[in-house]
């Protein structure tokens, strides 16, 4: 959630459209209507935030990617572009929580990274496994070779 106040019509739709490439949404909302909308919710722990220019990033797969994206909007417009909290998995963070998250590797680097870890062992099984058949080829055939010299 990020207040906004002096952003023009056109920072808002600029944010938007960046947003919106990949696949997440910005909202401005009433307080009045989002604090009602939030009542038994996870989003209900925002309700002191609910103050002032409110506008809600919202993040539909991947929360690094919608928390990076904001933030580094927040960049460009230091003065009029304020993040105060966020909801990640139903838990309230705080601005410096958000910029972990967004410190992190996107979802499709850490998949890749986890499937890399569980494929090593088998690799190194398979290695380990084709060396000892290799080295059994090796120990076999200069066995024929010492039977040969003997003959």
């Amino acid at each position: 959630m990020a207040e906004y106040k002096g952003l023009t019509v056109e920072d808002i739709t600029n944010l938007r459209v960046s947003l919106k490439k990949t696949n997440l949404d910005f909202k401005v909302v009433k307080n009045t209507l989002a604090k009602r909308a939030a009542e038994g919710t996870a989003l209900a722990k925002l309700g002191d935030s609910l103050s002032g220019q409110v506008g809600i990033a919202i993040g539909y797969d991947d929360p690094v990617a919608l928390t990076k994206a904001v933030l580094d909007y927040a960049k460009t417009k230091p003065d009029k572009f304020n993040i105060r909290a966020g909801i990640i998995e139903g838990g309230l963070c705080g601005v410096e929580d958000l910029k972990s998250v967004a410190s992190l590797p996107g979802r499709e680097v850490l998949l890749g990274q986890i499937a890399g870890a569980l494929q090593a062992p088998t690799q190194k099984m398979a290695g380990l496994l084709a060396n000892t058949v290799t080295r059994f080829a090796f120990a076999l055939e200069a066995l024929r070779a010492q039977k040969e010299a003997q003959a």
